[in-house]
């Protein structure tokens, strides 16, 4: 159970232990369910564009990118499995809560917006589907997920397990529909050369988030420093598998530059493959996939908000619990962000500040990683990165390099937005440390 860190005196809140409910099961779910999903099912036709019949290629990059960081968040999360864990690793790394802070809140941010970013997605396969407005959709979807995460994480779990499962039979379509064309295009054809293929490596690397948000729900997991390690490791290799097939199946059946201009990618594949009918199954499996992601999304934003407010660097209101043993603060101010960020549709701008802050993000990880071995070489890891030189390991130096050159494909004003974002992290803070923001 969390504990509380800060005895707040003169306060009637009402704040309380979160709950442990979530198993290794649950939690590799959680990984596959907000992993799978949005990238596949809405941002592959945008990422076909760029890399053409080699957008596998774009996948295997983004992958290997995930895989270095989720083993730097699996080493650091078995020592500090707190909620906030972006947070919590770089505060403890730099010896400094104002770095630390700022990071968390940039991990914070686009949580939320990346969560508007996939209900839009959901809104558009529900437009296909029935005509309603994509924003509306989209807005009803994160209203119904709301109340559904203040009624607890248990129940919660366990309707993403449901659309998890629901996620993987649609892609699994998608592969069996492609296996008989395997083999029929050029698949390291490359319309915009190597430059196109790490371009669309930026776009589908919003795919694989997720596997981070897995820390963010330590305090809820039983005997977290085992289980959270696992399953980021588990989830990555899972998903990494299925996107591979599933980009080679998806250019095997529809041209390249018939798959670059859909809004709606996997419809179109299963519509070439085995009618319109099947095209409307697959847009509701879209439905289901689109719809865990953002589920689990708005949990781990609540959760993230929680955890910072318990170190003290957000107002201790955030604290309330309620009856149901959840943060409702939190998921409140969670549910009026989202709907804020969803009256801008633009989903593939959103994504791509989505992704500029996730490799900001994962390159502070993997340093603090490295920076952890050299200041804390004795504190004990239930896991650990494989492949040292000495004290230095491997991996979380190649996360770090990678991740930083993976910034240097954004566009100037999608950098500066995400550097505006950080800066306003930044006064927030140090509003709040003074006491300008109440406490």
């Amino acid at each position: 159970m969390v504990k509380n860190l800060y005895n707040w005196r003169n306060s009637d809140l009402n704040m309380s232990k979160l709950k442990r409910d979530l198993t290794l099961f649950d939690l590799i779910f959680y990984g596959v369910g907000i992993i799978l999903g949005a990238g596949i099912y809405v941002l592959v036709g945008h990422a076909t564009a760029e890399a053409g019949n080699a957008v596998w290629m774009s996948f295997v990059i983004a992958a290997i990118i995930a895989s270095f960081t989720g083993l730097s968040y699996a080493e650091l999360s078995s020592m500090y499995p707190k909620d906030a864990a972006e947070y919590t690793f770089v505060k403890t790394a730099f010896k400094d809560t104002t770095v630390g802070f700022v990071i968390g809140w940039l991990t914070f941010t686009m949580t939320i917006i990346a969560g508007a970013a996939v209900s839009l997605g959901f809104g558009q396969y529900l437009s296909s589907l029935t005509g309603v407005s994509a924003v509306t959709g989209a807005a009803a979807l994160v209203i119904l997920f709301a109340t559904l995460n203040y009624t607890g994480i248990k129940i919660s779990s366990r309707i993403n397990i449901i659309l998890t499962s629901l996620t993987v039979l649609g892609l699994l379509i998608i592969i069996a529909i492609g296996l008989p064309h395997i083999g029929s295009v050029d698949y390291f054809e490359l319309p915009k050369g190597f430059i196109g293929i790490f371009g669309a490596a930026a776009i589908v690397f919003f795919a694989y988030l997720g596997f981070d948000e897995i820390v963010n729900v330590s305090e809820e997991s039983k005997n977290a420093k085992r289980n959270v390690p696992k399953a980021i490791i588990i989830s990555v290799a899972i998903t990494t598998v299925i996107y591979i097939l599933v980009a080679l199946s998806a250019v095997s059946v529809v041209p390249w530059q018939h798959l670059g201009k859909s809004g709606t990618p996997m419809t179109l594949v299963a519509q070439q493959g085995m009618g319109d009918s099947a095209g409307m199954l697959l847009g509701i499996f879209a439905l289901f996939a689109t719809a865990s992601t953002v589920l689990i999304l708005m949990i781990a934003a609540s959760r993230m908000l929680f955890g910072m407010a318990e170190d003290n660097v957000m107002p201790k209101a955030l604290l309330k619990v309620g009856k149901r043993k959840t943060p409702y603060v939190c998921i409140l101010i969670i549910t009026i962000v989202s709907l804020a960020f969803i009256m801008y549709t633009g989903i593939k701008d959103i994504a791509l500040l989505v992704d500029f802050s996730a490799f900001f993000v994962f390159a502070m990880i993997n340093l603090s990683a490295l920076i952890l071995r050299f200041t804390q070489p004795n504190t004990k890891r239930l896991f650990k990165v494989p492949l040292s030189i000495g004290r230095v390991p491997l991996l979380p130096l190649l996360g770090f390099l990678i991740s930083g050159y993976m910034i240097l494909h954004f566009s100037i004003p999608l950098i500066w937005y995400g550097i505006i974002v950080m800066v306003a992290g930044y006064v927030f803070y140090k509003f709040y440390e003074s006491g300008n923001i109440k406490k």
